[in-house]
């Protein structure tokens, strides 16, 4: 059964797709499982593209657990709406920030919605923030294949791409694929899989160990006949990072983490504005 959409809503996707065609890139990042750092991929994934000169946005739809303003160091700062719509919280010159968490001074409040509540924020984050013209925006969604990354397959249907974040373990792995196969059956490309916390390199003996298994996401990029964008080694001094709210990859670009995003980045853009 279809529903006829009213006129409000049709003006509502009319603003979705005049604000979305002004961004040349939107790329939704997705994981099958939590706990893979997503979020830390999808933010430094924002910073790289940003320090190479692109006009890059973050749009945070994780909506029960937004935390890419902590990351970005913007914790606490509220967006602000005028009347040609919410202006995103600009991070440096070539990168804006918006979450729901920029939405209230109480970190501590829980977001008690369901999916129709969730669809309608994303509407508004998609049509009246004012991203303007942007070369990228990469879109954080929650783990798996709910609301959020469903709302954005649909109401997006020039959708750029998806990227995979997957750890080597094996139950990562099966969720992964869980998340390619949403995305095929929603008719939205796959860019790739990156596979983070892929292996720690001891700082004492320099030996590399495979905490969760090795060479996973390369498996499953295989199987699944999709891109493989790289590893990101572990690297606790990530974490100290962006407890602090300090870009990882441009005050430690010499380590083999930040190498390894540039290179990802590299590899995306490759594929994207060479077509």
């Amino acid at each position: 059964m279809v529903f006829p959409t009213t006129k409000k809503q049709e003006e509502q996707l009319k603003r979705i797709s005049e604000k979305m065609s002004r961004i040349k890139n939107k790329l939704l990042v997705m994981s099958g499982k939590g706990g893979v750092g997503k979020t830390s991929v999808a933010v430094n994934l924002a910073l790289a593209l940003s320090s190479k000169g692109k006009s890059t946005g973050i749009l945070d739809i994780d909506i029960h657990g937004p935390n890419v303003p902590k990351m970005l160091g913007i914790e606490g700062t509220v967006l602000y709406a005028c009347e040609d719509g919410i202006e995103p919280v600009r991070i440096n010159r070539s990168l804006k920030a918006v979450s729901i968490a920029l939405l209230t001074k109480d970190q501590d409040q829980p977001i008690i919605w369901r999916g129709p509540l969730k669809t309608a924020l994303i509407k508004q984050f998609l049509g009246d923030v004012n991203w303007g013209d942007l070369d990228y925006l990469i879109i954080d969604a929650p783990p798996g294949t709910g609301d959020e990354p469903l709302s954005v397959c649909q109401l997006l249907p020039n959708l750029t791409g998806a990227i995979i974040v997957t750890t080597p373990q094996e139950v990562a792995i099966l969720d992964s694929r869980k998340s390619v196969m949403f995305a095929q059956k929603l008719n939205t490309p796959v860019i790739g899989i990156i596979e983070n916390m892929s292996g720690f390199r001891c700082p004492k003996c320099g030996t590399e160990i495979y905490l969760f298994g090795k060479d996973g996401g390369q498996k499953a990029a295989e199987e699944l006949n999709i891109p493989f964008l790289g590893r990101i080694p572990m690297d606790p001094e990530i974490v100290k990072y962006e407890d602090r709210g300090k870009p990882f990859i441009i005050e430690r670009e010499k380590t083999e983490a930040a190498k390894a995003f540039f290179q990802i980045v590299e590899r995306i853009q490759e594929r994207l504005e060479n077509e």
